[in-house]
């Protein structure tokens, strides 16, 4: 009950605040396990992911820092969020993270770690190739797109623009012992790239050159999402 009051709230603050749109939720898979990936803009991300899937039974990473807000252990609380030290291998939080998907439940990182100062990708972090390996489930790209003052913006009823775009689900091939770390690096890059061709070229950041986000640029239509205000 607490889950589906929390999504009515936030739906319609986002609704009522901002000019939202969801693409692509024809790529969300009704039942069984996945794992989104997200580019990470800012605080709101979260909320953007929760409230633009169908089903209730997704959860995510939530920065230990945010352990010191009452009010955010009560929402990672309602929403089942895992608590995660991004300044070490969190071995717990992966177990859960890795068991919550084999249960069929939909998990959300942001590759990233950490929210981006320009707004443009940053190098990725293998903890979502690793978690999609352990886990063995399809990895769902999505690309969210705010202008940088967001909230100030929304606060005072200027209704910024804000969306989030779902790609076609991937599988990645399995990890092989031999050559884990190396593997650990493509599918990260892989994982990035696909996010990248859902985003704006002016949030490619890092990726904005590379060969493989050409080739998937190639394969799909550009991006015609909302303008950055």
């Amino acid at each position: 009950m607490g889950r589906r009051i929390l999504f009515i709230l936030i739906r319609f603050l986002f609704q009522v605040l901002t000019r939202f749109e969801i693409h692509g939720q024809h790529n969300l898979p009704a039942t069984g396990g996945a794992l989104v990936v997200i580019n990470h803009l800012g605080r709101l991300d979260a909320g953007i992911l929760f409230v633009s899937l169908p089903r209730h039974d997704t959860t995510g990473w939530v920065a230990e820092k945010y352990q010191r807000s009452a009010i955010m252990r009560l929402i990672v609380w309602l929403l089942d969020g895992i608590w995660i030290n991004r300044f070490e291998t969190d071995r717990k939080a992966l177990k859960t993270g890795v068991d919550w998907l084999k249960n069929g439940h939909i998990l959300g990182i942001a590759p990233e770690g950490t929210r981006t100062a320009t707004g443009a990708l940053m190098e990725g972090k293998p903890g979502a190739a690793y978690v999609a390996d352990m886990a063995g489930v399809p990895v769902i790209p999505a690309g969210i797109v705010t202008p940088p003052d967001v909230v100030r913006k929304a606060l005072t009823f200027r209704r910024p623009p804000v969306s989030i775009t779902y790609g076609e689900p991937f599988q990645l091939p399995p990890l092989e012992r031999s050559r884990r770390e190396a593997m650990l690096a493509e599918h990260t890059l892989e994982i990035m790239c696909r996010i990248a061709v859902l985003l704006p070229p002016e949030l490619h950041g890092v990726y904005a050159d590379h060969p493989r986000l050409q080739a998937l640029q190639a394969e799909n239509q550009p991006y015609t999402g909302q303008e950055i205000d």
